[in-house]
């Protein structure tokens, strides 16, 4: 089957009418659309072009970026397909190139063993229309390279409708005449009514201005309230009324007309449904101005009542909001409609209920707009709330909830229902909490949600944890890990057998370290596992488990049946108790790398509570490699950050010494970019402990944690706290952050008799003047009353 048929134009077979607005532009199917592939293996080439050899096409080749971007320049090309991995600029840079220079051409990824985060980045920022995977299905590849033509002559006939659209208000402008007599029966009307005299219709219309409506004059002449006319207007004309401040109006419908016509007129377009447009009118009873815009727009006219205040309002609103900017070749992954992706025995039910924005019922779309309004905020979860007079839509965005859509409370209910059926989980069922998984498709992502119910007092709530499987995986240079604990992450990565922790609060980045960790490990000569619940990356060159404790499939029941897929490195997901750690532990002794995660509040208590867990200290001190105790902080928006001065009482809490900073700080002020937050984006504050020689005798043999820690500190390990408070020095983040995620400082001080400085309750000389504790003995050290004057416990005098 030769695909270019179905683009061919059927212009050519059609006469225009005599009427009809001619356009200069030639259309994209008048000539044979132009391919160019580029790979670096000419049997690749040769094999492309007897794919499309019976196709109407002209097929252009190149052999690298740099010779595809000269053929660029020499002409024009409808559809690229390049390989990803190539000599020089790679296919990526090539494509986001393309996109830069000419944004009409339609891109295609061709890949076989590549760099999938780098695809996934490039298709992310729009780069690429859609990538292939080598060996391709010869059939595939036409209808797919077809479906790309189309959709590029969908977008220039978008272009061509859209300059459609500017002639026929320039047309429209062009019989103005048609418009400005006034042929209405308002006066009329309001006379027959008994509202006004008609003596004060004829005072009416002399004090009328010019272009002013003429309900308008009688409301600012106090000789009828705008209430009463309306109701006259309505029992007469029998015409429907529409209070326009509770109606949404699509901007482009609303521009339908021109922007004088409306205003003098007092009418503006509210609905087109196929060839009918509906207007708002404050006065329908000039039906020949109806009549006038039918026969110059060709569509069918209806109008109904509205006032003349809220049509000048949304005049307003309409056409002072700035101008429609819509970029054709930036709406190839459109980010606001989203397909939820079900399993095979519900996509028959699925068509029919998802298809066609104008058919879906309300709640189906209020939960579309939920979802996509999520993952267009980069929300890492979705809160669905009932409250005594309305539901709330929270989302987390950057660590912090924000409130952003309030839906009325008898659609709660609905709205439950419809994320429950999505989710798989039972409707019927509302006192008892329920966990479900949906899979949304947006544009080219796949976005995987945990749903997870709970019974309130006002009804259920659930939160849906956002999974995006498509994110680009991190280098650990982009953590915010400081430069010489970065070293020691380094270290740690190069280890070729061991376990690597990574500990922290549930949200704080610990699967991210992880698989920045693994990418930075990667070696296409060795065999890469990982267990998890759920997958949060997805890593080509890894084999990837998901767990299902439904079926029993468990952490540790995995992992023992990986030990038997001859890895060399396993990533699993989470330590939760002793069989999953034991066997995560030998597996390290037996050669292997293990990198997993914890839930603790430092890097040394992950010792302690591994050996609470019931690991042996002798096998936890030869197996454990390092520990990264990590929380997320939010990062001052460059775009409005500004110097302040220290805060004294966040100062105070964080225990920070006097000139630590310099007398000043920064912060964000707030700004369009970062939602008026004076935040945009996150980073990890970090505890490293790299495991030495002398750590693995203490914890094999007399392990006490305030022992391992106090030498870790003076090997120069730096603590949360430490870490948080250089990232603010270096004005990443805010005292108020470091504040909110670490805590305060919290040490037992007292004031010292001798200077009156503070000092540590425990130390016995003052650190600032040298003087001796006043409240204890100097010989044992025991403390002592204000009134003793000999020491009970040793006898010596005070």
């Amino acid at each position: 089957m030769s695909y270019s048929q179905l683009f061919k134009s059927a212009s050519s077979a059609t006469k225009t009418p005599d009427d009809a607005l001619e356009l200069e532009s030639q259309t994209p199917g008048q000539e044979p659309f132009t391919l160019l592939f580029v790979d670096d293996e000419e049997g690749v080439l040769n094999a492309l072009r007897r794919i499309f050899m019976d196709e109407n096409y002209t097929i252009l080749t190149a052999n690298s970026a740099e010779k595809a971007l000269r053929v660029l320049e020499e002409r024009q090309v409808q559809l690229l397909i390049s390989d990803h991995r190539m000599p020089g600029m790679t296919g990526a840079e090539l494509l986001k190139t393309v996109r830069e220079r000419w944004p009409e051409t339609i891109r295609i990824m061709l890949t076989g063993y590549a760099d999938v985060n780098s695809i996934m980045g490039a298709v992310k920022e729009g780069a690429v229309y859609k990538f292939i995977t080598k060996p391709w299905n010869d059939e595939d590849l036409r209808l797919t390279v077809s479906l790309a033509l189309q959709q590029y002559v969908l977008m220039h006939e978008n272009r061509h409708l859209k300059e459609l659209a500017r002639q026929q208000q320039t047309k429209i402008k062009n019989y103005a005449g048609l418009f400005e007599e006034n042929r209405g029966m308002l006066g009329d009307i309001l006379v027959k009514a008994g509202l006004i005299g008609q003596e004060e219709l004829v005072l009416a219309r002399k004090q009328q201005d010019q272009g002013e409506f003429l309900g308008d004059t009688l409301i600012r002449l106090k000789l009828v309230t705008e209430s009463h006319l309306i109701a006259a207007m309505q029992k007469e004309l029998g015409v429907e009324y529409l209070d326009l401040r509770e109606l949404t109006i699509p901007v482009n419908v609303a521009r339908a007309l021109p922007r004088e016509l409306c205003e003098q007129s007092r009418l503006m377009p509210i609905k087109l449904d196929g060839s009918q447009l509906t207007i708002a009118m404050a006065d329908p009873s000039d039906i020949l101005k109806c009549d006038n815009i039918a026969m110059v727009t060709g569509l069918r006219v209806a109008s109904v009542l509205a006032s003349s205040s809220q049509i000048g309002d949304r005049l307003k609103q309409v056409w002072e909001s700035g101008d429609l900017v819509v970029d054709d070749f930036n709406e190839l992954e459109p980010l606001d409609e989203i397909d939820i992706v079900l399993e095979d025995e519900e996509k028959e039910a699925s068509v029919e209920e998802l298809i066609g924005s104008s058919k879906v019922p309300p709640v189906i779309r209020i939960v579309n707009a939920i979802i996509s309004e999520a993952i267009r905020y980069g929300a890492s979860d979705i809160h669905v709330e009932a409250k005594t007079k309305y539901s709330v839509i929270r989302y987390r965005i950057d660590g912090m909830l924000h409130a952003k859509i309030k839906i009325p409370p008898d659609l709660h209910a609905a709205v439950i229902s419809r994320l429950k059926i999505l989710a798989k989980m039972d409707i019927a069922e509302r006192r008892r909490p329920q966990d479900g998984r949906i899979t949304v498709k947006s544009g080219t992502r796949i976005v995987d949600l945990r749903v997870s119910s709970l019974p309130t007092i006002n009804g259920e709530k659930i939160v849906m944890r956002i999974l995006d499987k498509s994110s680009a995986i991190k280098r650990l240079e982009e953590l915010g890990v400081l430069p010489d604990d970065l070293k020691k992450v380094s270290i740690i990565s190069k280890k070729p057998q061991g376990v690597i922790i990574a500990t922290g609060p549930t949200g704080s980045g610990k699967t991210t370290m992880l698989y920045s960790l693994l990418a930075a490990m990667m070696n296409p000569s060795k065999n890469f596992e990982t267990i998890e619940e759920p997958i949060e990356y997805f890593l080509e060159e890894a084999n990837q488990v998901a767990i299902h404790e439904k079926i029993g499939l468990s952490f540790a029941q995995v992992l023992r049946a990986t030990m038997r897929q001859d890895p060399d490195v396993i990533l699993v997901g989470e330590v939760r108790d002793f069989e999953t750690a034991d066997t995560a532990f030998k597996a390290a002794l037996t050669g292997h790398m293990v990198l997993t995660s914890l839930h603790t509040n430092s890097a040394i208590a992950s010792i302690t509570r591994l050996i609470d867990m019931g690991i042996k200290p002798y096998i936890l001190a030869s197996a454990l490699e390092g520990i990264i105790a990590q929380r997320l902080v939010r990062h001052i928006c460059e775009n409005c950050r500004e110097e302040v001065v220290p805060d004294p009482e966040q100062s105070a809490l964080l225990r920070i010494p006097d000139g630590f900073f310099g007398g000043r700080v920064w912060q964000g002020a707030g700004c369009t970019r970062c939602n008026n937050t004076g935040y945009k984006g996150r980073l990890g504050i970090y505890e490293i402990f790299l495991m030495t020689d002398e750590y693995r005798q203490l914890i094999g043999t007399s392990y006490k944690e305030s022992e391992i820690l106090t030498i870790a500190r003076a090997n120069g390990m730096r603590s949360l706290l430490e870490d948080g408070l250089e990232k603010v020095r270096q004005g990443l983040t805010t005292m108020e952050e470091v504040l909110r995620v670490v805590g305060p400082a919290v040490r037992l001080e007292r004031h010292c008799d001798h200077c009156g400085k503070m000092m540590e309750s425990r130390h016995l000389f003052c650190p600032h003047c040298g003087a001796f504790r006043q409240n204890c003995c100097r010989s044992c050290h025991q403390p002592l009353e204000a009134d003793w004057v000999v020491c009970p416990a040793c006898g010596t005098t005070r």
